[in-house]
């Protein structure tokens, strides 16, 4: 039986979150009923030192969130297009943070937030006690794999070849590129 994730679970550190979240499930709630996802791929962000993290340049209206506490929806737009889903960790007042990169059928993290309806209006959302956006652990534990985060080129060399993102090794889940 799966059970809703609390404060204590998305407090850890970006870094040991960002693999936990791989095969928990993502919930959202829509108009259509409730759709629930399992996670196949994440990628971690680690504070104001980490080049590729938004709040690299320090504490902004836009990255705000970021300093929230653990569980904390951070919903932005990429390329002013697409809505990009993560999920704020580590301890309130540090910057961090786990975007979700893909779910079961959708390798892609617009794709992704398209599906589930996941957008804006969702920022700041606190998922551990939302009625609209949470998730939850049915106790599955996937194999995965490590490789470089994507799209960060803007990044310091240090931080472009760090190896957080985590990828569900299932012979199924086939990433983005």
């Amino acid at each position: 039986m799966a059970r809703r994730m609390g404060r204590k679970d998305l407090s850890r550190s970006a870094q040991e979150l960002a693999p936990e979240l791989l095969g928990k499930l993502l919930c959202r709630k829509t108009a259509k009923g409730v759709l629930k996802y399992r996670i196949m791929e994440t990628e971690c962000y680690c504070g104001e030192e980490d080049t590729a993290c938004h709040a690299s340049k320090g504490k902004t209206e836009r990255t705000r969130v970021l300093y929230e506490k653990g569980g904390t929806a951070y919903v932005y737009l990429c390329y002013g297009i697409h809505a990009l889903f993560n999920v704020v960790s580590g301890k309130e007042g540090h910057p961090e943070a786990v975007l979700i990169r893909g779910v079961t059928g959708y390798n892609g993290p617009g794709k992704l937030t398209k599906a589930m309806e996941i957008d804006r209006t969702l920022n700041e959302e606190d998922m551990v006690i939302s009625k609209n956006l949470w998730l939850e652990d049915d106790g599955y534990k996937p194999k995965y794999v490590t490789a470089k985060r994507v799209g960060i080129d803007y990044a310091t060399e240090e931080y472009r070849d760090i190896l957080w993102r985590f990828i569900v090794d299932d012979g199924n889940y086939k990433a983005a590129k």
